[in-house]
């Protein structure tokens, strides 16, 4: 598992006190009763080139905030980032916020947590 630095977390901690975070159950159970929404993968390219979950998109977090009025005009649409394990779409949730999105999320534990549930590349 990574070791991230100290000051790094310390600033996830602080904008998932501004954001809404949903856990891989609940993603699931959006999935599992064909609920509306877009799930972006914010991972880097080689990263989403490995696995991702079937029916996202892929917008690394590099270029998301750069490209996602083009991918998502609508900034009232259901948007669900993740992320390797919960920490860079978290980042990403609080910047869509800023640029006018009222109903993104981050996905809790990312890829990581979605594969200890089993869930694979579920769609």
């Amino acid at each position: 598992m990574k070791q991230h630095n100290e000051s790094f977390l310390s600033l996830v901690r602080e904008v998932k006190k501004n954001i809404k975070e949903l856990t891989v159950d609940d993603v699931a159970h959006k999935f599992d009763h064909q609920v509306a929404f877009t799930l972006i993968d914010v991972r880097e390219e080689s990263e989403w080139n490995q696995a991702h979950i079937k029916g996202a998109i892929h917008l690394s977090k590099g270029i998301l905030e750069r490209d996602i009025e083009s991918k998502i005009p609508n900034k009232s649409e259901e948007i669900i980032l993740y992320c390797g394990g919960g920490y860079r779409s978290a980042l990403a949730a609080e910047n869509l916020q800023k640029m006018g999105y009222t109903n993104v999320y981050s996905m809790d534990g990312g890829w990581t947590a979605w594969n200890k549930k089993h869930f694979g590349t579920k769609t």
